[in-house]
C-alpha cells in the first residue's frame, strides 16, 4: 500500500478540529483519512506549527511554501510525489491516489427521510 502524507497549515492541534469555530472541512477530512487507514493505507500527517522540521526536510513542500506561501498548504504527497495542494481533497480523490476503488458515497449531515404515503405512517 502507498504512503500518503498530509502537510497541514499551522493549526492549534494535529487535526484543527478544536476551538470555538471549526472549519467543517477539517472533521470531514479527518474522517476520510481514518477511512484510508482502515483500507490499509499508511497515513502520515504533519502540522507546520507543530513539526516545522519535517516540512524543512521535505523539499517539494518547502519549495511550495517558498513559491506560494499563502496557497501551498495543505499539500498531499503519495509515495514521495506531490499530488495536490491548496485545499483538502474529497475522499474519492484520496482513494484514487491510494490506488483504491472508488468509495461508496458518504452520507454527511442530517439523514435523508423518505416520503411516507398519507395514512401509512405511525401517526395516522
Amino acid at each position: 500500500m502507498p504512503v500518503l502524507q498530509v502537510f497541514d497549515p499551522p493549526m492549534c492541534c494535529s487535526t484543527g478540529v478544536c476551538g470555538p469555530s471549526v472549519d467543517p472541512v477539517l472533521p470531514r477530512f479527518a474522517a476520510d483519512l481514518e477511512w484510508l487507514r482502515t483500507q490499509g493505507v499508511q497515513v502520515e500527517r504533519c502540522n507546520l506549527a507543530q513539526s516545522p522540521e519535517v516540512v524543512a526536510r521535505t523539499g517539494v513542500v518547502l519549495k511550495l511554501l517558498q513559491d506560494s506561501p499563502d496557497t501551498a498548504l495543505p499539500a498531499i504527497m503519495v509515495d514521495g510525489g506531490l499530488v495536490h495542494h491548496g485545499s483538502y481533497p474529497e475522499r474519492a480523490a484520496l482513494a484514487a491516489w491510494a490506488g483504491l476503488p472508488e468509495p461508496a458515497p458518504v452520507r454527511r449531515g442530517l439523514p435523508i427521510v423518505a416520503a411516507v404515503a398519507p395514512g401509512s405512517g405511525c401517526c395516522s
